[in-house]
């Protein structure tokens, strides 16, 4: 295969996920998938490595091309399977995401050969957690909503009435749900008659050569982008804000090790699991590794197996990190995941000090309510934007998605339309970004009425330490939760009547260069010298 066959077998793996996502935002119910665009689609060959991802969420597609491989060969696949799971220590991230993963087959029937995988996740704001919205400040996986192992939804092309019945059955609005999961499956259905198109093309054989010369691409232009990071070892040290329960500055500690374009993320050091909801999967700590490393290698590097190979990842059993069934995840896959980012970058920095941005607001602001309302349950869950960290090419944009999510907001029009909420005040939150020769950019402020009573939670992050800046700029500006005015802790639960207002003031980014105003900086020469 010469390079332009290459490079058009390449953009047609890719357009596979695209038009998956397409499928799936356009058949799904809830605002969740449809209008925020919280999924993932992506393709993966018979032993469940990756081949091709759309521009989706990054913990989404980084933790499916860690686990894939594990999921995929516990099981024996027929044509017109199609297996759901959500379950954190079994392949997935946190349980509101559920996965749908059907196989591929190439030749006739009863000779027909196993050419691979089409897999969707999508966030779901019900999942049967002990609050609604399904982030929940629990300590136990089992708050967190129905744990789904790998399981069979579909058979021979047809779902299993049962199965699906049970999934629903533990959601408040099960009409709803049952539509986002038609939605998923129509779209593994589009990826599996594309695939199987391009398969029969080319045939089974030509097909996996394929694969192979396109992993074999992918490593070489990846270990020439990481190539440029010099040779050593760095050492950066950050905290969360605490777990919700009570637990307050939990270290997170990376040593990197760079040699050639070999690369090792050892996270020894960091905190064990802790009682709260932060502990993370091992593959959401993969896929945040494997997010900062995709950012220093060369835009074209294609999306599968191989631009991962040159990257290995040690992270102790029984640390928050790579926790242990049962500890809840359900903030892991949000907040420690963005943070472990920050911590990566933060290591980096001293090695490529010209390349590498002061850190973004470090949290997906996660909002979830809930409730009756006119006789009928709702649920509601959203992520929101803050500053990211300028950069020494450039200052920090504002408001904007940050790292480890690519969603987007949930349209006001949206959000007023399908829940009893009303939005008072959706703007920037001017000044928060860390001064500097670049400037962080700023949070933003959403403002929430509630017009019946809700149980909301709120998890975030960067509300007691700030985000950093780099090459003497300073800090941004911590986030702030409100009910009423009152200010929240970082992570809490409560109990809110009509006309009660919720807001979330997200944090800024860190400045890069000289500081020009501002206090709490953060150096990156491993030692933590803000506000603790």
């Amino acid at each position: 295969m010469n390079s332009i066959e290459l490079s058009l077998f390449a953009s047609r793996m890719a357009a596979v996920c695209e038009e998956m996502g397409a499928v799936l935002r356009r058949t799904a119910l809830s605002p969740n998938i449809k209008d925020r665009l919280d999924f993932s689609c992506a393709v993966f060959d018979a032993a469940g490595e990756l081949c091709a991802q759309a521009a989706h969420i990054p913990v989404h597609l980084g933790s499916m091309a860690f686990a894939m491989r594990d999921i995929v060969g516990r099981l024996e696949w027929r044509p017109g399977d199609m297996v759901i799971l959500n379950d954190p220590f079994l392949g997935g991230t946190h349980l509101p995401d559920v996965t749908l993963i059907a196989p591929v087959f190439a030749g006739n029937e009863g000779q027909a050969r196993l050419a691979g995988f089409v897999a969707n996740r999508a966030h779901h704001a019900d999942i049967g957690a002990v609050t609604p919205g399904s982030m929940p400040i629990s300590r136990r996986l089992e708050e967190e909503g129905m744990v789904l192992p790998p399981t069979f939804i579909l058979r021979d092309g047809q779902i299993d009435a049962a199965v699906m019945e049970r999934i629903a059955g533990e959601t408040r609005n099960s009409l709803q749900n049952r539509g986002d999961y038609a939605a998923q499956i129509s779209a593994n259905r589009c990826g599996l008659a594309r695939l199987e198109t391009l398969v029969s093309g080319l045939g089974l054989g030509e097909y996996r050569e394929s694969l192979r010369q396109l992993n074999d691409y992918a490593e070489r232009l990846a270990r020439a982008g990481l190539a440029a990071i010099p040779d050593g070892e760095y050492r950066f040290r950050d905290v969360l804000d605490d777990d919700g329960q009570g637990t307050r500055d939990i270290p997170l500690v990376l040593t990197l090790r760079i040699s050639g374009s070999d690369i090792e993320a050892d996270f020894t050091g960091t905190a064990p699991q802790v009682a709260g909801n932060v502990n993370c999967p091992l593959a959401v700590t993969a896929a945040a590794v494997y997010y900062a490393f995709r950012c220093l290698m060369p835009p074209e590097v294609p999306d599968c197996a191989g631009s991962f190979r040159p990257l290995r990842l040690t992270a102790p059993e029984g640390t928050l990190l790579n926790a242990r069934r049962p500890a809840a995840v359900a903030a892991g896959n949000v907040e420690t995941s963005t943070r472990v980012v920050d911590v990566v970058l933060g290591a980096l920095a001293q090695a490529l000090p010209g390349r590498i941005p002061a850190a973004s607001h470090g949290s997906m602001n996660n909002i979830a309510m809930g409730g009756q309302s006119g006789g009928l349950a709702w649920d509601y869950y959203e992520t929101l934007g803050g500053g990211m960290g300028a950069g020494p090419a450039g200052g920090g944009l504002s408001g904007v998605q940050t790292h480890m999510t690519n969603t987007l907001n949930t349209p006001i029009e949206s959000l007023e339309l399908h829940y009893p909420l009303r939005i008072r005040r959706y703007e920037i939150r001017t000044g928060s970004g860390g001064a500097g020769r670049r400037r962080g950019g700023d949070g933003l402020v959403r403002e929430y009425e509630l017009l019946a009573p809700a149980t909301v939670t709120l998890i975030t992050e960067r509300r007691t330490h700030a985000p950093w800046g780099l090459a003497g700029g300073s800090a941004g500006a911590c986030g702030e939760n409100r009910h009423n005015d009152q200010p929240l802790p970082p992570k809490v639960c409560f109990e809110a009547v009509t006309g009660d207002r919720v807001r979330v003031e997200s944090a800024g980014g860190g400045g890069w260069g000289e500081a020009e105003a501002g206090t709490g900086t953060h150096s990156v020469d491993g030692v933590f010298r803000g506000q603790i």
